[in-house]
């Protein structure tokens, strides 16, 4: 699913409040509606007071941008201990720089440094409105997590309702077919071929019916389907058509989505040509704990409309189910797709 930021109209809201909120004693004191008696204010001038807000609006924008989205969209895996130590350290570094760049261009605007109060003040100040920010943005981040995680449940409940649908669909009368199958292959009795096709055949449904009780199946179930499927494939196109499966034994019982193999499959056989001097071949190993299914692009000749609703299915199973996307490539004429397995 695809995260959602926090809306950028908001942080600009909340940056400018906090920049009116931090400059706002500086500027009742310039106009003496207020008295400080402290040296940090005793340089000051509309000059002084735009400069320091339009800074402070401009790096609270940044830092409320980067905890809430930035630092979402780009981190990557790792542990809840290093990414706080990675973004405690990115902050005392924007800290750091965001000050020493203010010294640099109030020096460079107004033509005088600040004193060594008015440093330290400056200092602090800015540890303030750090430490501000980076708790507004967290909870900014919360709330949109918590609308994710909302948004999701309504999908997963609206995708289950669709799923018993189907399963209902599917289900209706199974045994009429399974009946049809054994009288269809008490006819061709004689025809050794016909016989083996129809058994395979009640084998792929049988599979296909059982498989809606469940999410994942072991590699092993998937591999023995596919031989199935694989006879069905090849008794339209001989030779002409084969599979390649490479996978060892501690492997076989790694769950994958059900029917995901299959689907792959078939994929290849749509969108290639196959012939007597285009043969196509599937190959099927295993890779770093991915599961390969590639094949060489031999497209066919009359284009054939795809809605990609296969692979993007597989893609959203493995990811509801394992957290992890499937990986599509296209190396050296070679189509590729990757299905974690672990």
């Amino acid at each position: 699913m695809t995260l959602n930021k926090v809306s950028g109209f908001l942080i600009f809201i909340i940056a400018l409040a906090v920049s009116i909120l931090m400059t706002l004693p500086r500027a009742l004191s310039l106009f003496e509606i207020i008295n400080y008696q402290g040296s940090e204010h005793v340089n000051a001038s509309i000059a002084d007071v735009l400069l320091r807000f339009i800074y402070l609006l401009g790096v609270s924008y940044l830092i409320l941008q980067f905890n809430s989205n930035w630092w979402y969209q780009f981190k990557v895996n790792i542990s809840l201990f290093l990414e706080i130590v990675i973004t405690f350290i990115l902050h005392i570094v924007f800290f750091f720089f965001f000050v020493r760049f203010f010294l640099f261009i109030y020096k460079l605007i107004l033509g005088v440094n600040p004193n060594q109060s008015e440093t330290g003040y400056i200092y602090f100040g800015y540890v303030i409105v750090f430490i501000i920010l980076v708790f507004v943005a967290k909870i900014l981040r919360y709330q949109v997590f918590r609308e994710n995680d909302k948004l999701e449940k309504e999908i997963l409940k609206q995708q289950s309702v669709q799923s018993e649908l189907a399963a209902l669909k599917s289900q209706i009368n199974p045994h009429f077919l399974f009946n049809s199958l054994n009288s269809l292959s008490s006819l061709v009795r004689e025809n050794k071929e016909a016989k083996t096709f129809v058994s395979k055949l009640s084998f792929l449904y049988r599979y296909i019916l059982q498989s809606g009780e469940k999410d994942l199946v072991s590699l092993k179930e998937e591999l023995k389907f596919l031989d199935s499927y694989t006879h069905l494939i090849k008794t339209r196109y001989r030779d002409n058509f084969s599979i390649n499966i490479d996978i060892p034994n501690q492997f076989l019982e790694w769950e994958l989505p059900v029917l995901t193999l299959q689907l792959l499959v078939e994929n290849t056989v749509k969108h290639n040509e196959i012939s007597v001097n285009k043969p196509l071949t599937v190959t099927i190993f295993i890779e770093k704990e991915y599961l390969i299914v590639e094949n060489i692009i031999n497209p066919k000749l009359t284009t054939i409309g795809s809605s990609g609703q296969g692979l993007s299915n597989i893609d959203k199973r493995c990811f509801l189910l394992k957290n992890k996307h499937i990986l599509i490539e296209t190396v050296n004429n070679k189509f590729v797709v990757k299905i974690p397995l672990d």
